[in-house]
């Protein structure tokens, strides 16, 4: 009796106590040993597979699960002047998913529905292509979703679910670009990031840009242009900004992760204004250089102090475009102008670099590089690309006219959506 209840119990947590409760004694075990022996193919080369139709509870062995397709979803967007709130925008739609693919409008559908693109398709590629949450990169997508993209979004690229966000994207009659993918069901919606759009940038910089270059170029000699009654310090208003900053939103865009033990920690900063394609080919650059890139972004008043005019962007909106960098690691938010031998002690930085492109450096100040320099770490890496905030202003300034009737059209829309605005869960 006692070698029967220890075979039952030596199985216990195995079987889960179904026939064995009954089998007792010595022909409980002579049993216990022969339906063993046929699940491991002693027998006459009966194996495993047998066992189940012998035995109907061996059911109850753990199986394998069998891994399950990745759930993929996709949004599409004309990215021009690509700000926070895009990035924003592509990580919630992440979190929907296990894999995004991201459609670039191509610059003919941009012109047809909304004016002329301040970017080109390649800087816009490199933009989307630069970010964290990013999986695929969809060039030249439609402006609206007809039926014939929708099936190839769904028969090429596998996509369950296409995304936008709670503001409406209208196509020139009226009717909603989104139509066909919410009548499947295979529609999702996420909140439209507070505070920023293209429109609200090419507004500031069609207002006050062009006197920001007049400054700039005629801040040495100490002119001042009559017609635009400016003088090179003037304070330059800015727009009223709807950006409310969060600490939360900062740890959604962070990688919230320290270098491991002996990282070599590589150091850019700089200011990142109007975020673009020269910015995330120089932070791919000095990513490579090392295994950690922390990113010092300088305040506003700094620039201002330094190059006499505010950047575009203030501070907060700036390090949300570097942090959804993905080859960014960390930030400092307001890093000095100069880098000191205690910070590079404090972050343990290994090298310090700095692009061949450059705006705006006052000439005669003091090298805020001369530490790192003196120490042996640092390197200039040639920029990839030559393209600056400055440049990408200049566009606009160029073609103010077109720029102008490309936002009246714009702010009519982006007035009724802040005028009908209700509260969309999520974030």
């Amino acid at each position: 009796m006692m070698m029967g209840m220890l075979a039952y119990e030596s199985h216990q947590g195995l079987w889960n106590s179904g026939y064995y409760s009954q089998l007792f004694g010595i022909g409980g075990v002579m049993i216990t040993i022969a339906i063993l022996m046929l699940s491991t193919g002693y027998f006459g080369g009966i194996g495993a597979p047998f066992a189940p139709y012998f035995w109907p509870h061996l059911g109850q062995v753990p199986k394998k699960r069998e891994r399950k397709r990745p759930v993929r979803v996709y949004m599409d967007g004309c990215f021009d002047l690509m700000h926070y709130g895009h990035a924003n925008a592509l990580r919630q739609a992440k979190l929907l998913g296990d894999q995004l693919v991201v459609g670039v409008v191509s610059d003919e559908e941009i012109v047809a529905n909304k004016g002329p693109p301040v970017l080109s398709m390649e800087e816009r590629l490199t933009l989307v292509s630069g970010l964290k949450w990013v999986d695929e990169v969809i060039p030249n997508a439609p402006y609206e979703i007809t039926e014939e993209f929708m099936n190839t979004l769904f028969n090429k690229y596998s996509i369950d679910y296409i995304i936008h966000g709670d503001d409406p994207c209208l196509l020139p009659d009226g009717t909603d670009a989104y139509a066909l993918a919410k009548k499947v069901g295979r529609y999702k919606q996420i909140k439209r990031t507070e505070g920023v759009s293209s429109t609200d940038i090419v507004g500031k910089i069609s207002t006050h840009y062009w006197r920001i270059l007049l400054t700039f170029k005629q801040k040495d000699a100490g002119a001042v242009d009559e017609k635009a009654g400016v003088k090179p310090n003037d304070e330059l208003k800015s727009q009223l900004s709807h950006f409310l900053p969060t600490s939360r939103r900062i740890m959604q865009f962070s990688n919230g992760q320290a270098p491991s033990p002996g990282a070599r920690v590589v150091y850019i900063d700089g200011t990142f204004d109007l975020f673009h394609a020269g910015h995330v080919e120089i932070l791919r650059s000095a990513r490579q250089l090392g295994d950690f890139l922390l990113v010092g972004i300088h305040d506003d008043q700094s620039i201002r102090d330094r190059r006499g005019y505010r950047p575009i962007m203030h501070l907060h909106e700036r390090t949300l475009s570097v942090l959804a960098c993905r080859y960014v690691d960390e930030v400092i938010i307001g890093a000095p102008w100069e880098v000191s031998k205690d910070m590079i002690t404090t972050f343990n930085i290994s090298l310090v670099v700095h692009g061949t492109v450059t705006e705006g450096n006052s000439a005669g100040e003091v090298d805020p590089y001369a530490v790192p320099k003196s120490m042996g770490i640092f390197k200039t890496i040639t920029s990839p690309k030559s393209i600056t905030s400055a440049s990408v202003a200049t566009r606009i300034v160029d073609n103010h006219e077109a720029y102008k009737k490309r936002n009246l059209k714009k702010k009519a829309s982006e007035d009724r959506y802040y005028a009908q605005k209700q509260f969309v869960s999520g974030d």
